[in-house]
């Protein structure tokens, strides 16, 4: 989280140079699903009532400034995929909100969000020794990737 991030310097030379960006979409550990009713948590209690118990789903998670940006993805993204998204565009001081690249875009004026399949929030091996290549789920993951292809043909 600091000026020398790559996606900060990328964002500051496209502000420096009055580039017009349409929005900036970060994919953020994508892979882990889970099929048992539980395995999802929150940074919060009160999201519980409104979001997914199962973490069989991608999260497409953005700031409110970048809400129209990521409602036009995931309307494009619906209408060519069955794969479970849920949303939300929020506040940076919910844990979580901007834990990615697309943080940096913010700072410059330029729309962005996450997708992600929420990290720790739902995968268990998540940055310790059990986080390995076949905890994750490739065929999920290739039918995410070939339907967000297929969105950003369109949008």
């Amino acid at each position: 989280m600091t000026k020398h991030m790559g996606s900060y310097v990328h964002a500051e030379s496209l502000h420096k140079k009055g580039a017009r960006v349409f929005g900036m979409i970060s994919l953020e550990m994508l892979g882990y699903y889970c099929e048992d009713r539980g395995s999802q948590y929150y940074p919060s209690s009160l999201f519980k009532p409104f979001y997914p118990k199962t973490g069989n789903f991608i999260a497409f998670v953005g700031n409110f400034s970048s809400r129209k940006f990521s409602n036009s993805v995931r309307s494009a993204f619906t209408s060519l995929s069955t794969f479970p998204v849920a949303s939300m565009n929020g506040f940076s001081i919910i844990p979580g909100v901007d834990f990615s690249d697309h943080r940096n875009y913010w700072k410059f004026g330029y729309p962005g969000f996450m997708i992600t399949d929420t990290a720790f929030y739902r995968n268990p091996n998540y940055h310790n020794f059990g986080d390995l290549p076949d905890t994750l789920d490739y065929d999920r993951l290739a039918t995410l990737i070939k339907a967000l292809c297929e969105t950003l043909s369109i949008v």
